[in-house]
């Protein structure tokens, strides 16, 4: 079977497949939606789990992929997650598969999806401060997901990731606590600048702390050193901690994008290609999928999408604007 490279227009290759399994999430993170939640996709526009699974296959067996990462909203939510993985894994047992959780309900599947073929969890907590976690998340559950960090541990999906972001006047204070939090337990922190993707459009740059900010505070308590190893097209910047063998990671999406070196393609729960996390536009694969189209002419949609993606996110450029589609509707 020919393999078409999932390839753009200045070199880069995508081989890095964000899967958004559900637009719906069990918090109600200030950053990402109001308080109310939002208005959720339609059940017969999302993705069924057969869907999935085939337009997964077709990026792994026919386009190149060997990352695949189900995100969503919260991908714990969608009843067939532990099938879907589990399928994936026997059709091609060489591709790596994680998610991105809140960890809300990670205590009782954790096992269940390890065996299913799972290899590793990036877990998001911004704070573990219970008045912090609650203030941010709108829900009294950082027991819950302290419980589902330990239980990806127990279960063997390591290394655990954890993902924190940093809100002025919330949480900002408190990155030394979290580092140490996490350095103690051996899980691997990552600090994520806030990116305008919120529901509500009311993201602002100079509401956000920037990397330089995120390193100065660090460095008031910890000695950062930049790690030795390459980058290559991780989007965190690494930094040993005090020596390591700890690391710490920044992800600087907005003051330093790494637009140059992305490797990542995406696929929203109801079947969209974007090829950017930031685009305007997206590609269907869906209405193809359902119409019939085989799995070469799938394909061959997919590559034309992704032939299409831009030079960078623009976020610096005074046209920008903000995707219509929130994050959590987009996948991460």
């Amino acid at each position: 079977m020919q393999v078409l490279p999932l390839a753009d227009r200045y070199g880069r290759v995508a081989t890095d497949l964000r899967v958004s399994l559900t637009d719906r999430c069990n918090l109600r993170c200030s950053y990402c939606m109001p308080p109310e939640g939002l208005d959720w996709m339609p059940t017969e526009q999302v993705l069924t789990d057969d869907e999935v699974v085939r337009l997964v296959l077709v990026a792994t067996e026919r386009l190149g992929v060997q990352e695949v990462r189900f995100t969503g909203g919260e991908p714990l939510v969608r009843r067939g997650l532990v099938d879907i993985v589990g399928r994936v894994h026997a059709a091609a047992p060489e591709v790596e598969m994680s998610i991105t959780t809140n960890a809300l309900g990670l205590a009782r599947t954790a096992g269940a999806l390890a065996e299913a073929g799972l290899a590793r969890v990036n877990v998001s907590l911004d704070s573990v401060r219970r008045e912090t976690f609650h203030e941010i998340t709108r829900r009294d559950r950082l027991e819950d997901v302290v419980a589902g960090l330990a239980a990806a541990e127990a279960a063997g999906l390591g290394p655990v990731k954890v993902n924190a972001v940093l809100l002025r006047g919330q949480n900002d204070d408190q990155a030394c606590e979290l580092l140490r939090w996490c350095v103690e337990r051996g899980y691997e922190l990552r600090f994520i600048e806030q990116m305008p993707l919120d529901a509500q459009h009311g993201w602002s740059r100079e509401g956000m702390i920037t990397a330089d900010e995120i390193l100065t505070g660090l460095q008031a308590e910890f000695a950062l050193t930049p790690a030795s190893e390459p980058r290559g097209s991780a989007p965190a910047e690494l930094f040993t901690v005090d020596g390591g063998p700890a690391t710490v990671g920044v992800i600087a999406s907005v003051t330093r994008p790494f637009c140059g070196d992305c490797d990542r393609v995406r696929l929203t729960a109801d079947g969209q290609v974007r090829n950017c996390l930031f685009a305007r536009s997206e590609s269907d694969l869906r209405a193809a999928l359902r119409g019939g189209a085989s799995d070469e002419e799938i394909a061959q949609r997919w590559v034309v999408a992704m032939h299409g993606k831009a030079a960078g996110h623009g976020i610096d450029d005074p046209t920008f604007l903000q995707p219509d589609r929130p994050m959590s509707a987009i996948g991460g």
